[in-house]
């Protein structure tokens, strides 16, 4: 999986940093330890929000908060009692892997809160009030949306698109299909936790349909700190949270970490999926950026007949989002292969698409619209850097 990382990247300074520096420091407190490394990693360079974390704690969210990086973190190590086995909490039913041996509710902090976003929820609320203002609905609920995952400050505007097509008074169970960018995964990945924090409120996981999956012997367990670090699910969290606070006490998510799937698992995985979303009360949201481009993303393309780089990058990811408008999970593979666009949730949207897929078998009728498109800036050398973002919603007729 391509990232925004530095080209010393956070796993490398780790294992420096935890091999070199932390003996010296023994038999210190861990928040000092923790606080000395975090300010280290930052010496080896700033993180880029548009797309991912170079390292668990950003520049900014340093500085926001008081003492500098004292008490800071990415959240890894909170709220984690011990005495949870190898299944998704409270997955009951599904044997010795799939219960919890602690009726403590597990919940995963915000993590990225206070960084990629604000950690006030009023400020927080109001942010995303303004952009949803701003945006008109369709005439029909969306059953499914595609929106990006990066820093507010880059696509806060334009997921509002896909947002404002959520209709709050039937929808119940929320699926939230991410991509996973700092584990490798070859299968999809159910959260260990109860809770999802948010700035505006919590949002509770629904152990019911998570059982159901854990079932089929299809899904790995996320571990908690896997799920802190990852933003391509918590980046949503927020805007669920506010598209559905008139009732926000009668709904679940269902938060699914996908790995780099094969066609074959694609397909197998978009048929478990298809019956969850032939269900009206029922809305999927597919976590993706679009095109990452730039020597820092090793992703450079360029068709020189469509203007400046911007405009070829635009072009390029147009050309995506048409074959997903087609609903043709082929034709989408075939385009990934022939021009290798860095779309980061590739195998998020191939799951929807096969989902779709196996529900027009059976004679549904569903079409799914691009609402809105940015970047996040506008590359006109080979030294500049952009991630564009698109926003879209799937309906049925």
């Amino acid at each position: 999986m391509l990232s925004g990382q530095d080209p010393l990247e956070w796993r490398v300074r780790k294992r420096w940093l935890l091999r070199v520096c932390l003996p010296r420091f023994r038999p210190r407190p861990w928040a000092f330890v923790r606080a000395e490394l975090q300010r280290r990693c930052l010496l080896a360079g700033p993180p880029d929000p548009r797309c991912r974390l170079a390292c668990p704690v950003s520049a900014v969210n340093l500085a926001a908060r008081p003492g500098g990086g004292g008490g800071g973190g990415g959240g890894a190590g909170r709220g984690r009692p011990a005495g949870r086995q190898e299944g998704p909490a409270g997955a009951g039913g599904g044997g010795g892997t799939g219960t919890k041996m602690s009726n403590r509710v597990v919940c995963r902090e915000a993590s990225h809160a206070g960084s990629w976003y604000t950690a006030s929820g009023p400020q927080l609320n109001a942010q995303l009030e303004g952009w949803l203002s701003q945006v008109q609905s369709t005439k029909r609920p969306a059953r499914a949306i595609i929106a990006p995952h990066a820093g507010y400050t880059y696509c806060g505007s334009c997921a509002a698109h896909a947002y404002k097509q959520v209709d709050p008074s039937i929808t119940r169970r929320i699926f939230i299909l991410g991509p996973s960018h700092h584990v490798p995964l070859s299968r999809c990945a159910l959260s260990s936790v109860d809770i999802y924090r948010t700035p505006l409120y919590d949002l509770r996981i629904d152990q019911k349909i998570y059982g159901e999956l854990w079932k089929t012997g299809m899904f790995e367990r996320m571990s908690l700190q896997t799920d802190e670090d990852e933003h391509s699910i918590e980046m949503h969290l927020p805007y669920t949270a506010k598209a559905m606070e008139s009732h926000k006490d009668e709904f679940t998510i269902i938060p699914v970490l996908v790995g780099a799937l094969s066609e074959s698992k694609e397909q197998e995985f978009g048929k478990l999926f298809s019956k969850y979303l032939a269900d009206p009360s029922n809305l999927f949201v597919v976590s993706s950026d679009f095109c990452h481009w730039g020597q820092r993303f090793r992703y450079s393309y360029y068709d020189e007949s469509q203007g400046e780089i911007y405009r070829s990058i635009e072009h390029l990811d147009k050309m995506g989002m048409s074959i997903i408008e087609q609903l043709d999970p082929v034709s989408f593979s075939n385009y990934l292969k022939k021009y290798h666009n860095t779309i980061c949730g590739r195998h998020p949207i191939g799951v929807l698409l096969n989902a779709i897929t196996e529900l027009q078998k059976n004679g549904m009728n569903m079409s799914f619209s691009f609402l809105n498109y940015a970047q996040s800036s506008q590359c006109r050398n080979w030294q500049d850097s952009s991630v564009s973002y698109a926003a879209g919603a799937l309906t049925v007729h």
